[in-house]
């Protein structure tokens, strides 16, 4: 119990940090989005002194034109990879909180076996005691599963004291 309870922790550890990495990477995707509508709304300026004067500064509104249409290109290629990179933290964070169902049910498992077989010890109950290692052999078999990484994961137990 106390082996599972360690490895636990460090999952949980481990998420955290995945969720912040995955949290930062989105914000960075919606600032790159920010830009991106900036650049194209300077463009479409850019666009419309273009229309309404033709001669005047032709060649500097050609740079900026050039300019905007550099940036939105480079921000497209930005959020996209953003994207993977953000959708990779939270592929991560799905699979730690798969392990970290197992430790919790091992946990919560263990101590309802260690609390029935204080009250057998105290009420001599012979029924008791073999409910308490069901209830242990249940939990030393879904904590071993996490520590192995074994794909035994009760989904229904679990949606149920969720």
């Amino acid at each position: 119990m106390a082996v599972t309870k360690v490895k636990d922790d460090n999952i949980v550890q481990a998420m955290l940090q995945t969720k912040s990495d995955a949290v930062d990477t989105w914000n960075e995707y919606q600032s790159k989005k920010v830009k991106q509508h900036m650049a194209e709304l300077g463009l479409s300026q850019v666009q419309a002194l273009q229309a309404l004067a033709p001669s005047k500064g032709a060649e500097v509104l050609i740079a900026q034109q050039k300019q905007y249409q550099n940036s939105i290109s480079r921000y497209q290629i930005e959020e996209e990879g953003l994207s993977k990179k953000a959708k990779g933290f939270e592929k991560q964070y799905d699979d730690l909180n798969y392990r970290d169902d197992q430790f919790d049910l091992s946990d919560a498992t263990l101590s309802i076996s260690l609390a029935m077989l204080a009250i057998t010890a105290l009420t001599g109950k012979r029924r008791l005691i073999v409910l308490a290692w069901i209830f242990a052999a249940f939990g030393m078999i879904v904590g071993l599963a996490g520590l192995l990484g074994l794909p035994l994961h009760p989904s229904a137990l679990i949606g149920l004291l969720t």
